[in-house]
């Protein structure tokens, strides 16, 4: 049975991340790279080079957790930066991203009708 993590704390790992790394390559990246403690409970995603794979990263309170999404058509939205930093998602954001709809703008698909 899968546990789901209930955290406030999502990140977005700027920058491409080589999809091959595993459980502990990528915890000690979070640790190295990014400074940051991946056994908090917190979740971080990492996007690979061509922006179609995403893997996320989480421990809960039996161990890591890791996750992957493949779209078959577009990719991932993601901040673009020169530096491997974190980015903060709300659980709203996360639950966009992995729709594959870009959660810095997303658009509204509902339109009201007029009553007449």
């Amino acid at each position: 049975m899968i546990t789901v993590v209930p955290t406030d704390q999502i990140f977005l790992c700027c920058g491409a991340t080589d999809m091959r790394r595993g459980i502990n390559s990528l915890a000690r990246m979070v640790q190295q790279v990014l400074a940051l403690n991946p056994h908090t409970g917190a979740i971080f995603c990492f996007r690979g080079r061509k922006g179609h794979i995403i893997k996320i990263l989480a421990h809960d309170d039996q161990g890591f957790c890791l996750f992957t999404k493949r779209l078959s058509d577009g990719c991932f939205a993601w901040p673009t930066t020169k530096d491997q930093v974190a980015v903060s998602l709300t659980k709203a954001e996360l639950s966009l991203l992995l729709e594959g709809i870009d959660w810095r703008r997303p658009s509204k698909t509902y339109r009201p009708r007029l009553a007449g």
